[in-house]
């Protein structure tokens, strides 16, 4: 934006500019922001977990128990295909495990058209009762 003072008093010298050159302000202001996006740390979402060391005389690791608890399009429930009357049985059937020195892996495999709900109620149990080795399995069903 500029200023126009008039028209100079006499002679053959030019007329006084008035604007300001931004163009030195601009390439300043760039190099400040590459600065600033140079010196920001990098923020990592990662999770830290406390691995136990190695140890090259360990026996190798057993397979974990497998508990799969199949949930059908009705809500009927079945543990490792023997099926449960209800969720009363499945919920002390899951305290039973709980109880184990070494917990099994719940493996929950719902069928493609139940509820949710039925889904929900069956994770809350468990991790109501200590559990804490859950997968969802069969998960593919669910792709088109």
């Amino acid at each position: 934006m500029g200023m126009n003072v008039g028209q100079s008093s006499g002679g053959d010298e030019p007329e006084v500019m008035m604007d300001v050159n931004t163009t030195p302000l601009i390439d300043v202001m760039l190099v400040l922001l590459v600065m600033l996006i140079i010196t920001i740390p990098i923020q990592l979402h990662s999770v830290n977990l406390d691995m136990p060391p190695p140890r090259p005389n360990d026996t190798p690791p057993k397979d974990p128990v497998v508990v799969e608890i199949f949930i059908d399009f009705d809500g009927t429930l079945s543990w490792n295909g023997e099926p449960v009357a209800n969720q009363q049985a499945l919920e002390a059937r899951l305290a039973a495990a709980a109880q184990l020195a070494e917990q099994p892996e719940l493996h929950i495999k719902p069928n493609k058209l139940v509820d949710y709900g039925h889904v929900a109620a069956v994770m809350a149990a468990a991790q109501r009762l200590k559990l804490t080795k859950m997968a969802m399995v069969g998960n593919e069903q669910f792709v088109k």
